[in-house]
């Protein structure tokens, strides 16, 4: 008789994490330390509005360093799923905006876990994990998001990853910007995102362990550099709307170009790409 391996889906029957409710005041001075690690001259104070999508330096999860796992995240935790030698990646999210987040103010996030999937990639089975967030000040919702999270049972299989061209194609977009974060931008954004994960400060974990060339840039802030593309671009308000995919990494020392274009129907169309055109990061938002 052939015994099969368990799938992970075997490993997370009956794992159904029930929502969870944070409070946190909007402290304007870490709205102001992440302005210092993006290079912005911007100040805030009680009352401000919060660019989207700085949400994320907010609702910190400090767990004690003996709980952490050898990747530096969090080895057990309420919505991770339980299944072994688990890697967790981010690839995506939705949000919606009715109306800036208040600095100084009071904020409620309310998550779920709302959809979870198994599905076979090229490095083995992978998980997706959809969690539906929404943060809520003064009675009211005032942001919704959904991101995908994707799960994957560490096997010591490394996979080899290249790095990107290095040399541009000339830009045609009608917005563009070359950000280059360097690893001290890499530690000050982990820091102000409390994500602990080895890939982004540890380099011969990353090159090692995880078969990276560098240290990985954060896709969150490579969100957060077509977001800030589309705010600089529209005098300084946020979109109300943003949405990316993250489909190719990027390390320390690649160089590559943030662009973005409004279009007649009123959609922003953004992305990241390197060489000659290779997209690393696709997003797009309405005003």
């Amino acid at each position: 008789m052939t015994n099969t391996p368990p799938t992970l889906g075997d490993h997370i029957a009956g794992w159904n994490p029930e929502p969870t409710v944070e409070t946190d005041r909007l402290d304007p001075a870490q709205a102001t330390r992440l302005a210092r690690t993006l290079d912005l001259p911007d100040t805030f104070a009680d009352g401000d509005a919060l660019p989207l999508p700085w949400h994320w330096i907010y609702f910190s999860e400090w767990p004690a360093t003996a709980a952490l796992g050898a990747d530096g995240h969090p080895a057990e935790g309420h919505s991770l799923p339980p299944i072994p030698d688990r890697r967790r990646m981010f690839a995506g999210s939705r949000m919606t905006s009715t109306a800036p987040l208040r600095l100084g103010v009071r904020t409620e996030k309310r998550s779920a876990i709302t959809n979870i999937a198994e599905k076979h990639g090229r490095t083995g089975d992978l998980l997706f994990v959809t969690v539906t967030t929404t943060y809520v000040q003064d009675g009211t919702t005032l942001l919704s998001e959904e991101q995908d999270l994707v799960y994957r049972s560490d096997s010591g299989h490394t996979t080899t990853f290249e790095r990107p061209a290095a040399e541009l194609a000339p830009a045609t977009a009608a917005w563009t910007a070359e950000p280059a974060p360097a690893p001290p931008t890499l530690f000050r954004y982990s820091a102000l995102t409390s994500n602990s994960h080895r890939i982004h400060y540890d380099l011969p974990y990353a090159s090692e362990v995880e078969g990276y060339p560098d240290l990985v840039v954060h896709g969150p802030l490579l969100a957060t550099y077509l977001a800030e593309l589309a705010r600089a671009n529209n005098g300084g308000t946020s979109l109300r709307t943003f949405s990316f995919r993250l489909q190719r990494p990027l390390f320390a020392g690649d160089r590559f170009r943030v662009e973005g274009a409004p279009g007649d129907d009123g959609i922003v169309t953004l992305q990241v790409i390197t060489g000659d055109g290779t997209v690393h990061v696709s997003g797009k938002g309405e005003f």
